[in-house]
C-alpha cells in the first residue's frame, strides 16, 4: 500500500500496521466510485479486487468480533471467519467470532457459519426472540421487544471481552449502528470501476441528521482508495 494521507507520501505500507490502532467500533466497507456496495451480480465480491481482500482480511485479524446483519447472513455465502497462518500469528489466537444481528431470527441454523465455525457464531437479537435460538448458539439477548444496540454493543464489549468491533454491514446494520452513534471509524475502500447497474446498492439508508466525518488516513493500493474517516458526533 501507498499511504497519500498523512502527509509524507510513504510506499510500502503494512495493512496491518496502518489499520493496527483500531477503535471501538469501525465499518469495513467496499463500494464503487459511483457509490454501489454490491457488483453486477448483487455481492461485493467483484468490486475491489486482491487489494481489497488484503484490507478486508486485515480488519478481521484485528478485531474482537465482526458484525454483520442478518441479511448477509441470509445469503448463505457468508461462512465462519478463517485466518491465513501469517494473520493468525500477528493475531495471537483464532479468528473472532462473526456476530450475527438478528431481529426475526430467520436464520438457516444448519449453515456453516453456525456449525463449522472454529471460534462459535453469536447471534444478537431482543429478549423475547432469544429463547428461540437453537441450544449451543451464543446468545446476546439485548432489549425487550426490538434490539438495543447500544446495550447489545455494551455486552459484547464489557460481558464477552470483544473490545474492539468491527461491522462488515450489510446497510441497514451500518445505518443503525451510525444512528445510534455508536460508530468510531468508517473504513472506506472504493473500487476504480463506475457500475452503473441495476443492482446497486447503496452504502448506507436514512439518518437522522448528517454525520460528520474526518479523513484521517488515505491509502492507495492496485486503484483501490482506502479511506479512513472518523466519525464525529
Amino acid at each position: 500500500m501507498r499511504r497519500l494521507l498523512p502527509e509524507p507520501t510513504v510506499d510500502g505500507v503494512d495493512p496491518y500496521e496502518a489499520y493496527g490502532d483500531a477503535p471501538g467500533l469501525r465499518i469495513g466497507m467496499v463500494m464503487s466510485a459511483d457509490g454501489s456496495v454490491t457488483d453486477a451480480e448483487g455481492w461485493t465480491d467483484g468490486l475491489g479486487g486482491d487489494a481489497d481482500f488484503r484490507v478486508f482480511r486485515t480488519l478481521r485479524a484485528l478485531a474482537g468480533a465482526i458484525l454483520v446483519g442478518a441479511a448477509t447472513a441470509r445469503t448463505g455465502r457468508l461462512g465462519p471467519a478463517r485466518l491465513r497462518e501469517d494473520l493468525r500469528a500477528r493475531r495471537g489466537g483464532p479468528p473472532a467470532p462473526i456476530v450475527v444481528v438478528s431481529r426475526s431470527l430467520d436464520l438457516d441454523w444448519t449453515l456453516p457459519l453456525f456449525t463449522e465455525a472454529e471460534t462459535p457464531t453469536i447471534v444478537v437479537t431482543s429478549e423475547r426472540a432469544g429463547d428461540r435460538v437453537p441450544p449451543g448458539i451464543p446468545v446476546v439477548a439485548a432489549g425487550e421487544d426490538d434490539i438495543d444496540l447500544p446495550e447489545a454493543v455494551r455486552a459484547l464489549r464489557e460481558d464477552l471481552g470483544h473490545e474492539h468491533l468491527l461491522c462488515e454491514g450489510g446497510p441497514s446494520l451500518a445505518t443503525a449502528l451510525i444512528r445510534a452513534s455508536l460508530v468510531d471509524e468508517l473504513c472506506l475502500n472504493i473500487a476504480p470501476a463506475l457500475l452503473g447497474s441495476p443492482r446497486h446498492t447503496r452504502m448506507l439508508g436514512v439518518l437522522d441528521a448528517e454525520v460528520p466525518v474526518e479523513p484521517a488516513a488515505v491509502y492507495l493500493d492496485e486503484g483501490v482508495l482506502f479511506v479512513r474517516y472518523r466519525l464525529r458526533a
